[in-house]
This record gives C-alpha cells, sequence and structure tokens, in this order.
C-alpha cells in the first residue's frame, strides 16, 4: 500500500496544500498575504477532487508547524486539526525551515541549504540543513531565531557550495553575505506544502505522527515583545 499524506500550510505569505499518493504529488501554491482562511480549505478540496478520494482514505495529515508568522501558524494548524479530527487522522508536523531546504533541492538540485526567514524585530529564523542519502534532511546545529550580526559572529565555517532560501536574505542581505560559506542564491522564498509531503512521509515512517489532540506549533520566539493597549490588562 502507497503512502497517502495531505499537507497544508499557511505559516507565512505563502498558502499551499498538496497530496502524496506513493510517489505522485498533487499541489496548490498561491502567495495569498491575509487571505489563507478563505483558502485554504477550497485547496484542500481541489487536490483531494483531483485525487478522487477522500479525507478517510488518507494515512496522515501534515501541517507546517513552523517557525513563520504566529498566526499563521495558528490557522494552519486549527484548520489541519479539524481536519484530522474530523476523519480520525493522525499528524505530523513538519518544519518550514526544512521545507524550504527540501524544496531548494526540488528547484536547484542544491544538497547544502541555508533556510533563513525575516522574522520581524531584528531577527531570522535559522536553519542550516544537509540532505542525506536516502532523501531525507539533517540539521547541523538547531533551528533558531537570532539576531543576523549573532549569528554571523556564531556561525561556523563549513565546506562545500551552500544555497540560499527564504525572505531574510533579501532583507538582511549585507549581514548575511559576512556568514562563513561559499554561498549561491537560491528562488525558494516560502515552504510549499509539495515539499512538507516529501518530509512528512519520512517523519510518517519513524512513527512521528501525533494525534490531533496534542499536535502544536514551533515558535522558536518564546517571548514576543509587545506594548499594552491603553484600557488592556
Amino acid at each position: 500500500m502507497s503512502t497517502k499524506i495531505l499537507a497544508v500550510d499557511t505559516a507565512t505569505e505563502n498558502c499551499s496544500v498538496a497530496l502524496l499518493m506513493g510517489d505522485e504529488v498533487i499541489s496548490r501554491c498561491e502567495y495569498a498575504p491575509r487571505e489563507h482562511t478563505t483558502k485554504i480549505l477550497p485547496m484542500v478540496d481541489t487536490v483531494l477532487a483531483e485525487a478522487g478520494i477522500k479525507l478517510n482514505q488518507l494515512d496522515a495529515l501534515a501541517y507546517g508547524q513552523g517557525p513563520g508568522s504566529f498566526t499563521g501558524v495558528r490557522i494552519g494548524i486549527g484548520i489541519a486539526q479539524g481536519l484530522a479530527f474530523g476523519a480520525d487522522l493522525p499528524m505530523v508536523g513538519v518544519s518550514t525551515l526544512a521545507a524550504m531546504a527540501q524544496g531548494t533541492y526540488r528547484v536547484h538540485q542544491a544538497d547544502n541549504v541555508l533556510s533563513a526567514i525575516d522574522a520581524r524585530m531584528g531577527e531570522i529564523y535559522w536553519g542550516q540543513y544537509q540532505r542525506k542519502t536516502d532523501g531525507d534532511w539533517q540539521i547541523i546545529g538547531a533551528e533558531q531565531v537570532i539576531v543576523p550580526d549573532a549569528l554571523v559572529e556564531s556561525a561556523q565555517t563549513e565546506s562545500g557550495i551552500w544555497l540560499t532560501a527564504g525572505t531574510a536574505w533579501e532583507v538582511y542581505a549585507d549581514t548575511l553575505a559576512k556568514l562563513p560559506f561559499e554561498m549561491q542564491q537560491g528562488s525558494v522564498l516560502y515552504p510549499d506544502s509539495q515539499d512538507m509531503v516529501h518530509l512528512a512521509k519520512f517523519a510518517f515512517a519513524r512513527g512521528e505522527s501525533v494525534s490531533a489532540e496534542v499536535a502544536s506549533p514551533v515558535y522558536l520566539r518564546d517571548t514576543v515583545t509587545w506594548k499594552k493597549l491603553p484600557g488592556r490588562e
């Protein structure tokens, strides 16, 4: 039996859905800031209809667990949980940073990827990935939220050519150019569910799925600086 996994992601400005059936992937993707709630479920219906299957015929439901926009991550996981509850499916969380690494392999055949998303407030979400021989990915160090200058100071030199992925490379171009890597610019700016299903397949095979009740996001940033509005507690 081939594995059937549906992935949904709204963690960034991108909005995407993909269905993996064996080696075939059916996907929809749209750059749609602030329109995720109206876009995502019609995309789900479209890919399921194109495949001719129903939700309860899936093996698992994958979701973009972050990091990314706080609101976007919550929307994505909430919609994924609703779908999983209704069809009694296990869930698999997938890193948006790792998904961009897989996307960079899909587009550029890159085995070394530096994923960096603009996290606002002068920080970036960062992950450094290397592709393994089986097609899965391993992270060097850990995903983190960090000030670009601090990343430059702490980064360890790695051999090989590294492709860049994500929105932070343009926002912090001058600073990130000082990183101790031989870098080439990649074209992947956002995570995409067609790459998440690839990663979810490995995670599901390792038994890393969870029930919908305990599926959780990854924000990396534990506290968000904010100002109280007048009259608010």
